[in-house]
């Protein structure tokens, strides 16, 4: 019988504006065997956003008592807002071999950590504050008072930076992107994970 490796859990925090969203979605569809978890929250849901793909989309009443069931791995209060993500759908697809990413803030990363500290981490930069409070304006989502309120906040998120293992500053999308992948294979590599994978070449070689 065939004995699976489990699967890697990858961090991914960044400002709002820093471009996390777009990497993750173009490096899942580049990506074998790499899913996003979906989170649960309590805010409204965007036009386009589906229930279920995007978040699951949830009242108050219903999180506080996932909270109480003690059925997160994480959850923060982002704005007026509660996310978090449930450690089941986590666990499950970690023991079928599956590589999951977890899109979360600083305060989720650092829960995360504290649970699961073989997790890899990995912080979005913006190639300046002028260029995020640009991305930001050109999404045309929020107003003046509440992309003021993001910019003060993405200080604040930024300076978590050293509790992060990986670095990538989004300026050329391409590159960033190409980064993110090399993380991804990097770990894949390794030979605790090769030496199961390759089980039956290694011991050919050896004979």
């Amino acid at each position: 019988m065939k004995i699976m490796n489990k699967g890697t859990l990858y961090i991914i925090s960044a400002p709002s504006g820093a471009g996390k969203t777009t990497l993750v979605k173009k490096l899942i569809a580049k990506t074998s065997d790499l899913i996003v978890s979906v989170s649960h929250t309590t805010r409204q849901s965007r036009e386009g956003e589906i229930h279920g793909k995007d978040y699951f989309f949830v009242d108050v009443e219903t999180f506080q008592t996932m909270q109480h069931e003690n059925a997160f791995l994480e959850c923060a209060q982002v704005f007026d807002n509660f996310y978090g993500t449930a450690q089941q759908t986590v666990e499950d697809n970690l023991a079928q071999g599956k590589d999951v990413l977890l899109e979360i803030d600083w305060q989720g990363a650092q829960q995360v950590r504290h649970l699961l500290p073989e997790c890899v981490s990995i912080f979005i930069l913006p190639p300046s504050i002028e260029t995020l409070r640009q991305r930001l304006e050109a999404r045309g989502k929020d107003d003046v008072e509440i992309i003021n309120r993001r910019m003060k906040d993405a200080v604040t998120e930024m300076s978590h930076y050293p509790e992060f293992d990986y670095l990538i500053v989004n300026d050329d999308f391409t590159e960033a992107l190409k980064a993110l992948k090399s993380i991804i294979l990097t770990n894949r590599l390794k030979q605790s994970r090769q030496s199961q994978n390759l089980k039956t070449l290694l011991s050919n070689l050896l004979a």
